[in-house]
């Protein structure tokens, strides 16, 4: 009898998932744990491997197949000398889900067609009567006023006649309004959407932020980078460092609510945000506490550059006790990041520019950067996410804290 293989749920959350590539072709031999085929879920691109050997028989939902149901046949694999080529009448192919409508692009100047208006006209030939402000409306508002129903005296075209042709709906080919592109969502933008608006809606955030000088952790970074070799330090590492140094002394802040109980997380695991092609990812530096300046960079280059294209692992970025969100690389003073459900806490981090500032009753320039801590009242109070914050703000301030 043939194997039956199934659409993977490669994620607690996972319903449905689409087929991006398969590696095998009918026919071909399958070896247990070889890379068999690419699905993509809400978050990633994961390669799912082969469970036994055998020749692939059938593939019964192709690539290219997007909503396909966890546990639904997707193709035959035929074992113990089995004819694969008996099994392409085998099995029953589900019906494909409808494809996702490509990207429609209207042309300049068109906006899409809705129900028709009674101002706007069939197009006229010959002399159009228009007054001289409707005339010039027309023409900053791009309108044909040859396809305009004019409402004044023997059918002239007034000012309110062409704003009302420019506010109804063209009919196809007109060219009225600013041109516009329908991109459709993908399964990752769905999701991202969702949780965004569930947590903005659901979590009561507030918000904490600190001005951090950082001319000793430039030096200290520079340093470091000019003597070490192969080392490339940035200032995300030094923040995820911070960050994990402060969790370990404030427990109650690497936390989050749940239904009936406040969660506290023994590991110090940091999720750090990556703008991925198809939509925010957030890889885990698991017991970043634990590990050094250099094995952070190492882990999040590595990481980021997976995440870019969407080869993480689920384990590389689900769970996760505290995030990190760092805009300061695109010039970005200061700004509040949506939390990261379940997780209690998220940082953002703006850049580090000079700025004026005061010392010892003088005037000096100052290498500062501003951070934000959106906190979720439910599980972290105002005075505990200030304590947090200002003994972070300590350890940037002082960056040999952590190398020893």
């Amino acid at each position: 009898m043939p194997i039956d293989i199934l659409m993977p749920q490669v994620a607690p959350s996972m319903t449905e998932g689409n087929i991006i590539r398969w590696t095998k072709k009918p026919g071909e031999a399958v070896k247990k744990g070889e890379v068999l085929l690419e699905i993509e879920t809400d978050k990633a691109l994961v390669e799912v491997e082969a469970q036994h050997d055998g020749v692939l028989g059938k593939i019964v939902v192709p690539e290219g197949s997007n909503g396909v149901k966890v546990d639904s046949l997707i193709a035959l694999l035929a074992v113990n000398g089995e004819n694969p080529a008996a099994l392409a009448a085998a099995g029953s192919a589900p019906k494909p889900p409808a494809a996702t409508p490509a990207a429609k692009s209207i042309p300049a100047g068109a906006t899409a067609a809705p129900a028709a208006s009674a101002t706007v006209a069939p197009t006229r030939e010959g002399r159009i009567f228009a007054s001289p402000l409707a005339r010039r409306i027309a023409k900053d508002l791009n309108v044909d006023l040859a396809r305009v129903a004019g409402s004044g005296p023997n059918g002239r075209v007034l000012k309110a006649d062409v704003e009302a042709a420019q506010r109804s709906a063209p009919v196809a080919g007109a060219a009225y309004g600013p041109a516009w592109e329908e991109i459709p969502h993908s399964s990752v933008r769905r999701v991202i959407a969702q949780r965004l608006t569930e947590a903005k809606r659901n979590i009561p955030h507030f918000y904490l932020t600190v001005d951090c000088d950082v001319d000793a952790l430039l030096a200290a970074r520079r340093q470091i980078n000019e003597v070490i070799e192969g080392v490339k330090l940035s200032v995300n590492d030094f923040v995820i460092k911070a960050a994990a140094l402060t969790l370990r002394k404030f427990p109650a802040v690497n936390a989050s609510w749940a239904e009936n109980a406040i969660r506290r997380y023994r590991d110090v695991d940091i999720a750090v945000a990556v703008a991925a092609p198809s939509g925010l990812i957030t890889p885990i530096v698991r017991g970043a506490d634990q590990k050094s300046l250099g094995r952070i960079s190492a882990e999040m280059k590595e990481l980021s550059a997976r995440a870019k294209e969407s080869r993480l692992r689920p384990e590389e970025f689900q769970g996760g006790g505290f995030s990190i969100s760092n805009l300061g690389m695109y010039g970005i003073r200061e700004f509040s990041a949506i939390i990261n459900p379940p997780q209690a806490c998220i940082l953002a981090v703006g850049a580090a520019e000079q700025r004026p500032v005061v010392r010892d009753g003088a005037l000096a320039v100052a290498t500062m950067m501003t951070c934000t801590l959106s906190v979720d009242h439910r599980a972290v109070d105002g005075a505990l996410g200030a304590e947090f914050l200002a003994a972070f703000k300590k350890v940037i301030e002082a960056p040999i804290a952590m190398l020893v």
